[in-house]
């Protein structure tokens, strides 16, 4: 398994145990979390930095959502950048519906020098 593979993994293993706030903590100050257009906290524009991170998405999603988890299909590496292939569910507490969606999520790991990746 690669590094950036390892990497991606240990964030979406650190969500499913609810540490939101350990998925972005150490990571790179610089780091750019990119909503998928038209999605509920999509701004049109990337989340930047680990603060950004948890203040516009993580920790809104158990606000929004009870029982919200990210079911992960298969995570698949090339280079430097990563592909998951997900399903998020949940319950949306304004309307009581369910969520069952499906996801392709490509996360980028450029300019972090492999020794560097937490």
């Amino acid at each position: 398994m690669s590094d950036s593979v390892t990497v991606i993994r240990n964030i979406y293993e650190a969500l499913a145990k609810g540490d939101v706030n350990g998925t972005v903590a150490t990571r790179d100050p610089r780091i750019e979390w990119r909503e998928a257009e038209h999605f509920p906290y999509w701004t049109g524009a990337p989340f930047v930095g680990p603060q950004a991170v948890v203040n516009g998405v993580l920790a809104r999603i158990p606000q929004d959502s009870d029982d919200f988890r990210i079911d992960v299909g298969r995570i698949v590496g090339a280079g430097d950048t990563v592909l998951v292939e997900a399903r998020y569910r949940g319950t949306s507490k304004a309307t009581g519906k369910p969520l069952d969606a499906q996801a392709a999520s490509p996360r980028a790991l450029r300019g972090v020098p492999a020794g560097e990746r937490r």
